[in-house]
């Protein structure tokens, strides 16, 4: 059993986290649960924060969860902000999200 808030193991038989106050899940259920990076795709790339984020919270509104992957490197010296910013959904989302975002990219292009 895994606590899912803290991820501490616990033995057969307890069923509640100590630390964390809340009910233990079982190891394939918490495996499941797991973001694993195969089971997203890329379906927007920006330079705007604001954008991905307003793109993200139409998703949302959809029932489409979204995730914002920010490749900024304030190491590099560069003027303006070259940053690339990834919005991925999950595999079985690609299509719907898509079409989602094309739909808001046109409504904005007519305006």
């Amino acid at each position: 059993m895994i606590c899912p808030s803290c991820e501490y193991e616990y033995v057969k038989g307890v069923s509640n986290c100590p630390d964390c106050k809340i009910e233990l899940i079982s190891e394939d259920e918490f495996e499941g649960n797991l973001i694993h990076h195969a089971d997203w795709l890329v379906v927007y790339t920006s330079s705007d924060a604001i954008e991905m984020e307003m793109l993200k919270s139409n998703l949302a509104g959809a029932n489409i969860e979204a995730l914002i992957l920010s490749q900024k490197d304030s190491s590099y010296p560069a003027v303006g902000d070259l940053a690339v910013i990834k919005l991925l959904v999950k595999k079985d989302d690609a299509e719907d999200a898509s079409a989602i975002i094309n739909d808001i990219n046109r409504k904005a292009d007519e305006d």
